[in-house]
């Protein structure tokens, strides 16, 4: 009688237990609302926007096969061109204020002592105001004759400009806005100033550097992480700019006719406008998708020159 071979098993390939394969499938349980999640509302709608974006579709008609006839169109269109400049211009003046305020705010309180606290839920407050309502408030901040702002600088004998009406004015009103929420990278600096060992600063003392020379060779190499976060995340939703524009400048007729929406006219509000105004699904597809790889390429471009700028701690150089 011919003895049975056992398959030798194979090399490098551990067979599970009983106890990981129950310990897996609970997990994959645990996973499966975000898995769901993720189909169905981000990689879903992505794929059903790229396709959209090779077609012409009005909601209404099933959507036709067009190729490239929307990039094309966006390569042409003066309106796209106009709202993208608006875009970047206001990224590049947003970005580096929010990120020079916030660390000198953040500066402040790390020397407040016991009332940091407190102070540190006053800054992030504003954080948890309704965008909608953000937009609300400084519409009536920066009115021309009536807002608070303009009535502030007259006591001073400063004439105040024409924040929502003279198209010179209109991004420096909105940039003035957006420093309302910048409490969150407040808290983000405090946390990474408060990290920094202090034997750094009197090692530098003893140096004898001063207090710019701490702040430049101790301070900021040490909080370069949470700078470089921050210039990401920042610059990501600059260019994502929508809700508190939209409320101030395009929430009605009456509103849209009585201030210049033209310079205050951001990507993703053309965006919106193309989608859900005009009931152009396929062009608004293909600008979201733009929009993706400008977003795309300024992040990888900013994590590449991170390299150069960025200190992490014990990491040889």
């Amino acid at each position: 009688m011919a003895s049975t071979a056992t398959a030798p098993p194979v090399p490098g390939r551990r067979r599970r237990t009983p106890l990981a394969r129950r310990e897996a499938r609970w997990a994959y349980l645990f996973l499966a609302p975000w898995i769901i999640g993720f189909l169905a509302f981000t990689a879903g709608p992505m794929i059903a926007s790229a396709w959209l974006s090779f077609t012409e579709y009005d909601v209404i008609n099933p959507p036709e096969y067009t190729g490239l006839d929307n990039y094309r169109e966006l390569m042409a269109d003066q309106q796209v061109a106009r709202s993208l400049g608006n875009t970047v211009y206001y990224t590049a003046l947003h970005v580096p204020l929010v990120m020079a305020v916030s660390l000198g705010l953040a500066l402040l309180l790390k020397r407040v002592g016991r009332w940091q606290g407190f102070f540190r839920t006053v800054f992030y407050l504003p954080v948890m105001t309704p965008a909608v309502a953000v937009g609300i408030l400084f519409l009536l901040l920066l009115n021309t004759q009536d807002g608070l702002i303009n009535r502030g600088l007259a006591l001073v004998g400063i004439a105040g400009p024409s924040w929502t009406t003279d198209p010179d004015w209109v991004m420096p009103g909105i940039v003035l806005m957006s420093l309302w929420s910048l409490g969150s990278t407040v808290i983000i600096y405090l946390a990474a100033l408060q990290n920094v060992p202090r034997d750094l600063y009197e090692a530098a003392s003893i140096d004898g550097a001063g207090g710019w020379a701490r702040f430049r060779h101790v301070t900021l190499p040490m909080i370069s992480g949470a700078l470089f976060f921050t210039l990401i995340v920042n610059t990501i939703a600059s260019l994502q700019m929508f809700t508190e524009v939209y409320t101030m400048y395009f929430g009605n007729r009456e509103t849209q006719n009585r201030f210049n929406s033209d310079a205050a006219s951001f990507y993703v509000i053309h965006l919106f406008q193309e989608a859900f105004q005009f009931l152009h699904m396929g062009y608004a597809s293909a600008m979201a998708w733009l929009l993706f790889v400008i977003i795309l390429v300024v992040t990888l471009v900013q994590v590449k020159l991170s390299n150069r700028f960025v200190f992490y701690e014990g990491e040889d150089r």
